[in-house]
């Protein structure tokens, strides 16, 4: 589960940026009607899904492109190259494409919290540190500056955590991310938040093979139909025969039908994306979706954002144009996220939390539409002839 992120200095972004999944204090009627978009481990409340709303070239995508940067970076450093560029642009203008960017994570493994941040050029890593909470109070795992050497002594320190840091230190380049290497070499600490970064943040869904959709009908029939049912499919049944999946109709429930020779493309890719959905959510992992309006079925949007509401702790992060989503029965003012441009092209990120004025009676959509919290595009008309 994740708690916060920051990044700075990479594509649009070029201040420091916040993205705070904790839950604010809100104590309206609206606030208590919504408490199960709300999961709490420990004395940690967190959001179960963020929506971030923002005009076109504001750098919503830049947000969930610039975690996932980082995200890959953690998951594959350890095979990276001494011609490798990471997937990421430093904001171009005013001499940032010359400054380090930043990466900074706060989650929890097992009811541990952790922190992990990392600085870096595109072509260089330049600091990393870890710490964690074990028995509620901060304490190092390891920090890095690479500004300190050559010797690695020097650049790195440890406590007593991870075994024989140095040998992993020695095989770490400038390329390569401490975590991912100490994972690589077998390290349990690392390979816990290795496998959280792996394992637990899904950068957006993917549509599952057919032995993996099999397997997953098997344990989520149940859900999957009802999800079939809101999206108004003629779906009533699926079944599994000789290790294939057979479908059956509303116009006629005793004729079956193959599923990967009958069914349409639309059908099959419906049917593993929302697969692929249940499982995230069932198994409680962050999904990151840009622009979810146009990555799922339109009907189905507020279904899977209310599936994510009411879950256990699964969490959703999610860009979208979707105005319709502004709406106070559907979440808290603290999961309504804006992106704006400003004049010098840098993107600012703001929540609707951050607007103290603003009443849970208001109607929404309506006050973005009026460009009451700025990121809407404006559209200047001109007389043609």
């Amino acid at each position: 589960m994740v708690l916060e992120i920051r990044i700075s200095n990479m594509f649009s972004f070029r201040d420091e940026t916040t993205l705070d999944l904790q839950a604010a204090k809100i104590q309206t009627k609206k606030a208590r009607m919504l408490e199960g978009n709300v999961f709490s481990i420990n004395d940690e409340h967190m959001l179960k899904s963020i929506a971030i709303f923002g005009a076109n070239a504001s750098g919503k995508s830049n947000l969930l492109k610039a975690i996932s940067a980082c995200v890959e970076m953690i998951r594959s450093s350890h095979n990276y190259n001494e011609n490798t560029t990471f997937g990421f642009s430093p904001f171009k203008f005013d001499g940032y494409a010359d400054k380090p960017s930043s990466f900074y994570i706060r989650f929890l493994i097992d009811g541990v919290e952790y922190e992990y941040s990392f600085t870096m050029t595109n072509k260089k890593i330049l600091t990393e540190q870890l710490f964690y909470y074990p028995n509620g109070r901060r304490s190092l795992v390891f920090s890095r500056d690479e500004s300190k050497g050559p010797e690695k002594k020097n650049i790195y320190e440890f406590q007593s955590v991870i075994k024989r840091p140095m040998d992993i230190a020695v095989n770490t380049s400038q390329k390569t991310l401490f975590i991912s290497r100490a994972s690589q070499m077998d390290r349990e600490v690392a390979k816990q938040v290795y496998r959280f970064f792996n394992d637990e943040i899904v950068l957006d869904y993917h549509l599952p093979s057919s032995s993996v959709m099999q397997t997953l009908m098997k344990e989520r029939k149940a859900q999957l139909l009802e999800v079939l049912r809101t999206a108004d499919s003629d779906i009533i049944d699926v079944r599994m025969q000789n290790g294939a999946i057979i479908t059956y109709h509303r116009n006629n429930p005793t004729v079956s039908f193959d599923f990967e020779t009958e069914e349409s493309d639309g059908t099959k890719t419906l049917f593993r994306m929302m697969l692929s959905m249940i499982d995230i959510i069932h198994n409680g992992r962050l999904l990151l979706v840009d622009e979810i309006d146009t990555s799922l079925h339109t009907q189905l949007v507020e279904f899977v954002i209310r599936m994510f509401n009411k879950s256990d702790h699964a969490q959703l992060i999610y860009t979208t144009h979707n105005t319709h989503l502004l709406n106070t029965n559907l979440q808290r003012r603290d999961q309504v996220y804006f992106v704006n441009k400003r004049d010098d092209g840098s993107s600012d990120l703001y929540s609707l939390f951050d607007y103290k004025d603003y009443r849970d009676s208001y109607d929404m959509e309506k006050a973005y539409l009026q460009g009451r919290f700025d990121a809407v595009p404006y559209i200047a008309m001109q007389n043609i002839g």
